[in-house]
């Protein structure tokens, strides 16, 4: 038995064993314990939602740092239920352009999504981001745990003290409670329309200064 097990190919050698490894309790462990450690690795992901003015800008300047797993432009902090951009515009549904950023945190921290959401809009503006005005411009940050709440309200409390704004910042920090996807048009706006008029005169500028300082931080 032995010898001829010997004889049989390394291929269907492996399987016999894998077989004969899983029918055990020891090989039911193992093995529990690798699907385990794959699920971990393959859901090491946060989500942060960021409200910084126009979710077209936002968008654009997130997707292009690295451990940003994805980017999805939309709406949150409001009543309305399946929002239309038409009920957001009117500012009457309570809800914020927002992005809804999903990154892996060994790669790119919560803290440094942040630091990146001080840089590129102005939380000293209530309800305004530049010509666009409204409460579904707001700075917001909707927090997803105890610890992004913490590391929220630190963190605007240093950006604060460290007076980089000549005026108080304004930032609501509040928790997260259910996100809308916008229409499919919004996403990817910027890559799909960079000749767009509001693209090209507010977005892009904000986009290159932005990846001129940060080189080491992008996407190749």
């Amino acid at each position: 038995m032995l010898l001829a097990f010997t004889m049989v190919k390394p291929v269907i050698k492996i399987t016999i064993l894998l077989i004969l490894f899983s029918v055990s309790g020891i090989g039911q462990g193992i093995f529990a314990n690798i699907s385990d450690k794959m699920n971990k690795d393959n859901n090491k992901t946060e989500v942060a939602t960021l409200g910084a003015g126009c979710f077209w800008c936002v968008e654009a300047i997130y997707e292009d740092l690295k451990g940003v797993v994805s980017v999805v432009s939309g709406y949150s902090g409001g009543t309305v239920k399946n929002p239309s951009y038409k009920d957001i515009s009117s500012g009457l549904s309570g809800h914020a352009e927002v992005c809804q950023i999903s990154f892996n945190p060994d790669i790119i921290s919560f803290e440094e999504i942040l630091e990146v959401f001080w840089e590129v809009h102005d939380p000293t503006t209530l309800n305004q981001q530049g010509a666009d005005i409204g409460p579904q411009y707001r700075s917001v940050i909707f927090y997803h745990s105890d610890k992004q709440e913490i590391i929220a309200v630190d963190s605007r409390k240093k950006m604060d003290e460290s007076r980089v704004f000549s005026s108080s910042i304004v930032t609501e920090i509040t928790s997260f409670s259910v996100f809308y996807k916008a229409e499919d048009y919004h996403q990817n706006y910027f890559l799909n329309n960079p000749n767009q008029a509001y693209c090209s005169v507010v977005i892009s500028p904000k986009v290159l200064k932005f990846k001129k300082r940060h080189k080491d931080q992008l996407k190749k």
